[in-house]
């Protein structure tokens, strides 16, 4: 898995369906590794039959997210400039790229340590839960945040992997972080009874120990002297260039994380039942946005090394093939969730009160990934392309609509009006985004 990287496949590389297949299908699998292990967790400590439990895992693993994916630039950004340096044969800069990923993780997770107790108070400040729910989730937060340099690590590592087209590399890597979480999941909390710190004690364990198995799949990296090439890895213009995208692409994370926070705090306000299944159907979801991504990354990479080889029919291509086999995916997620998704409610939760509230909202997750699939590929498509300013404004327009929407239906519908206005924000950013194409295209 850590072959040298010109035995890769080609830039010049036709699109096709098995080459986007290839890349998306070991990406689903990986990804929805990931949701499957926040089901785990929810699912372990709903097992202790107290709501107000369930709500700290989740609302804990809200800002945890929050803060760590201002940091998703390193994942996004790393997978956009490597393709595009790979599409162009620039080897140094392949390997060079990974350095300056992992440099700004440890300056970043440190950062995150250090500030941690403001941070923890500024989330509860901006939306509080109940008092036995934000001491549950302080405790858990406060052990888990002293993972955060290996964590942020893991998203350039892994933007690093995809670009190269790796995908079977990342599915090891998720495989064994997940399962390694999974299996701690049950010996700390039901084995040795350690309730809320035990759900962060096995995802702190499997985090650091994902990092060195990640650096290890990306060995080749080091083998030469490239990665330490230090005039080429803080070559002003090019880190100029970086630090531009990395703005426009945090700033159109922290508005989608502002999105993903206020869905949860502000179905918090209507009492821990609310809480405790918005949070459990969320995790279907999360699903969706991971499965969907598989196909996104497919995008990202073809994308990526059509515009550095200068292929603009490679990149229609890659477009076209990206979302036909997403709308596939879509469709399969959406009957599946309404078929199966009461049966899953059910084992997740014990309490009868969350699995009533949960089944009443269930339709409008069913919905997710119908609306939000152009979403999805279209950030592919624009990470890829590193168009990261189309990518923040986009954003930007689509919360304010997401605002608009909370606005007039939460007073209105109530928990019924907060699903509605997300998956109005899905729509509103694929089809923001689907506008923006024929300038992609023209600018090559």
């Amino acid at each position: 898995m850590a072959q040298d990287y010109n035995a890769q496949i080609a830039p010049s590389s036709k699109p096709t369906h098995r080459r986007v297949l290839k890349i998306a299908l070991p990406m689903v699998l990986s990804n929805a590794t990931v949701p499957i292990l926040g089901a785990v967790d929810t699912g372990v400590i709903g097992q202790l039959g107290d709501a107000a439990l369930i709500g700290a895992v989740g609302i804990g693993a809200v800002i945890l997210a929050a803060v760590y994916w201002v940091f998703g630039f390193l994942r996004m950004g790393t997978t956009g400039l490597v393709s595009q340096a790979y599409g162009a044969n620039d080897q140094l800069e392949v390997s060079v790229l990974l350095t300056r990923a992992l440099l700004i993780a440890l300056a970043g997770g440190l950062a995150i340590i250090i500030l941690q107790a403001p941070l923890i108070w500024l989330a509860f400040e901006m939306a509080p839960a109940s008092q036995r729910v934000e001491e549950f989730a302080q405790s858990y937060i406060s052990i888990r945040v002293y993972s955060a340099p290996f964590a942020i690590a893991l998203y350039g590592l892994t933007g690093w992997l995809i670009a190269l087209e790796r995908s079977k590399a990342v599915l090891v890597l998720q495989i064994v972080i997940n399962g390694t979480n999974v299996v701690l999941d049950f010996w700390f909390v039901l084995g040795l009874g350690w309730g809320v710190e035990g759900v962060a004690f096995a995802t702190v364990t499997a985090e650091i120990f994902g990092f060195f198995l990640a650096l290890y799949l990306c060995r080749d990296a080091f083998k030469g002297p490239n990665w330490k090439n230090w005039p080429r890895v803080f070559d002003k213009e090019r880190l100029l260039y970086m630090l531009k995208l990395n703005a426009n692409i945090t700033v159109r994370s922290v508005l989608l994380l502002a999105v993903m926070i206020s869905f949860a705090f502000l179905g918090a306000r209507q009492g821990d039942d609310i809480l405790a299944a918005n949070h459990i159907l969320m995790q279907f979801i999360e699903i969706t946005a991971f499965a969907l991504d598989g196909f996104a990354f497919s995008a990202e990479v073809i994308v990526g090394q059509a515009i550095g080889a200068k292929a603009r029919d490679h990149l229609r291509q890659g477009v076209v093939l990206s979302f036909i086999w997403a709308g596939i995916a879509s469709l399969i997620l959406a009957s599946a969730f309404l078929f199966f998704g009461p049966h899953i409610v059910a084992i997740m939760a014990s309490a009868q009160d969350v699995r009533a509230s949960a089944a009443a909202y269930l339709p409008w997750m069913a919905l997710a990934p119908i609306v939000g699939v152009g979403a999805w590929i279209m950030d592919g498509v624009f990470i890829g392309a590193t168009r990261s300013a189309d990518m923040r404004n986009m954003m930007i327009l689509s919360t304010l609509i997401y605002l608009v929407a909370v606005l007039i239906l939460l007073p209105l519908y109530g928990n019924h009006g907060l699903w509605g206005a997300l998956l109005i924000s899905y729509g509103a950013r694929g089809l923001s985004l689907l506008s923006r194409y024929p300038s992609l295209e023209r600018s090559l």
